[in-house]
C-alpha cells in the first residue's frame, strides 16, 4: 500500500479494518486452499476474487484497491481490459470513463463528450478510445457506488494490465502465497470494430510472463464466447471462463429476465443470434462451453434467486418500507442444479457479485452478508467475485469450521 493510501485511509478510520483484516486473513485459508473433501470441482476450499480489487473500499481497478484486496486475504485480484487510443490496456469496467473516472472535471476534455452505442446500449460519455493512456493517467479513479466511501475520489491512478501483472508478482512475493488475476476481455467486439482488438495483445503478455498454462496464477474471462474461442485457437491455454449475465429477477418467480445490454452476448448479437444468456445454464448450454472453456462464471442469481413478497394485488411488496425495490425486499429461494450440472459438464464455477449493501442482500439474509456466502459456500461455488474481501474471507472461515477444516 502506498504512502498516499495509508494516509488516506488513516484518516478515514478505514486503516484498522484493514489491519484487523489482514489479521483474520491471516489465520484462514486463504491463498490456494489444500483441504480436500468439499463439494467444488476439485475438493478444495473456494477460492475468494477481489472483484475489482476492494472496490468496496476504495476506487475501483486501482493498485491502491488491489493492494488492499490482497492484505484483506484476496486469493485472486480481477480487472477488466480495456484499450487506449494508442493501444494500451488497462484497467476500467467500461470504455466510458465517465462512469469510473473524474474526466468530467477535465475542461481541457470537455470537446471530447459524445453519446454512442456501446454493445446496443445508448451512453454518453468519454470513452477510452479517443484517449491516449498519458492522458488518461491525468484522470482520478472515482467510486461507482454512492454508498461506498467517497474521500478517495480522484487520488488514484488507472493502472496498466502490465502495472497489475507486476502488482500481483511482488506481492506474492512479499506475502508468500500465489496472487493470481483474472483479466476480462471488456466490450471486445466495440473494440475490434474500433481497430483496437484486445486478444493478440492480452495473450502477448501472457506469453511474455510464462503463464500460457492452466496451473499459471490467471484466469481469462469474457462474456463473448467469440472471444474467448478467438484466444483458444490462437493457442491460449490458460483457464478461460465463459461469463453468463442478466438483467434483473422477475419478483414473482424468481426467474432471471433480460435487457439490453445484458441480455445476450454482444456478439451474438452481431450475428443475429437471438437466443438468452439462460441458454447457457442448461446441460447442453454447459457441454457448449466445456469445448473451449474450463469454467463458467454466472451471475450468482442462476444458483440462488429472490422472490418478492406479493400482495393481495398482485403488486410486489415494499417490506421495508424505503419506497425502493431491491434485494431487501425479496427472499432467498433454494439453490438450482446450476453448480451440479456445470461440475459434471467438468466446469468450475465463479458466480458474481457478492456485496455488503443491505439493500443487496435478501431480507432472510438479516443484513449479514456472511450468510449469503456460506449458502453459496455449501451449495458448492468454486469460488466467489466479491467487493468486499474481508467479509467473504470470514464467511469462508466459518465454512471451514462447519466442515470441520
Amino acid at each position: 500500500m502506498t504512502v498516499s493510501t495509508r494516509k488516506a485511509l488513516k484518516q478515514s478510520g478505514l486503516l484498522a479494518l484493514v489491519c484487523s483484516s489482514v489479521l483474520l486473513s491471516a489465520c484462514s485459508s486463504s491463498g490456494s486452499p489444500s483441504q480436500a473433501g468439499f463439494s467444488t470441482l476439485d475438493g478444495k476450499a473456494p477460492l475468494v476474487i477481489a472483484h475489482r480489487g476492494a472496490s468496496g473500499y476504495l476506487p475501483e481497478e486501482t493498485l491502491e484497491a488491489y493492494v488492499r484486496a490482497i492484505e484483506l486475504g484476496a486469493d485472486v485480484i480481477e480487472m477488466d481490459l480495456i484499450s487506449t487510443k494508442d493501444g494500451v490496456l488497462m484497467t476500467r469496467h467500461d470504455p466510458n470513463l465517465a462512469f469510473s473516472t473524474d474526466v468530467a472535471k477535465h475542461p481541457e476534455f470537455a470537446s471530447r463528450k459524445k453519446t454512442i452505442q456501446v454493445d446496443g446500449e445508448t451512453q454518453t460519455g468519454w470513452f477510452s478510445d479517443e484517449f491516449t493512456f498519458a492522458e488518461i493517467r491525468t484522470l482520478g479513479a472515482i467510486s461507482t457506488d454512492a454508498e461506498r466511501p467517497q474521500q478517495f475520489n480522484g487520488q488514484f491512478k488507472v493502472p496498466t494490465l502490465q502495472e497489475v501483472i507486476d502488482l500481483a508478482k511482488a506481492q506474492s512475493i512479499k506475502t508468500g502465497r500465489t496472487i493470481a488475476i483474472y483479466p476480462e476481455t471488456k466490450n471486445p467486439t466495440y473494440f475490434r470494430e474500433r481497430g483496437l482488438p484486445l486478444e493478440d495483445k492480452l495473450i502477448a503478455m501472457i506469453n511474455a510472463e510464462g503463464w500460457n498454462s492452466k496451473t499459471a496464477p490467471i484466469y481469462v474471462q469474457s462474456f463473448e464466447p467469440g472471444s474467448l474461442k478467438y484466444m483458444k485457437s490462437k493457442g491460449l491455454n490458460t483457464r478461460l471462463i465463459q461469463l453468463v449475465d442478466g438483467d434483473g429477477i422477475d419478483p414473482k418467480t424468481g426467474r432471471v429476465t433480460y435487457a439490453v445490454p445484458t441480455d445476450r452476448p454482444y456478439d451474438w448479437t452481431k450475428a443475429g443470434d437471438k437466443r438468452f444468456f439462460d441458454v447457457m445454464a442448461t446441460p447442453a448450454g454447459l457441454a457448449e462451453i466445456k469445448t473451449y472453456a474450463d469454467g463458467i462464471g454466472p451471475w450468482k442469481r442462476y444458483i440462488i434467486s429472490t422472490k418478492g413478497t406479493m400482495g393481495a394485488d398482485g403488486k410486489q411488496v415494499d417490506i421495508n418500507r424505503d419506497g425502493k425495490f431491491n434485494d431487501a425486499d425479496s427472499t432467498s429461494t433454494q439453490a438450482t442444479s446450476f453448480v451440479a450440472d456445470a461440475h459434471k459438464a467438468g466446469l468450475f464455477v465463479h458466480p458474481f457479485t457478492f456485496r455488503d449493501e443491505r439493500r443487496r442482500l435478501a431480507a432472510d439474509y438479516q443484513g449479514d452478508a456472511k450468510a449469503e456466502y456460506l449458502a453459496f459456500y455449501r451449495a458448492g461455488v468454486d469460488g466467489v467475485f466479491t467487493d468486499f474481501t474481508d467479509t467473504a474471507v470470514a464467511a469462508r472461515t466459518q465454512y471451514l469450521k462447519e466442515a470441520g477444516r
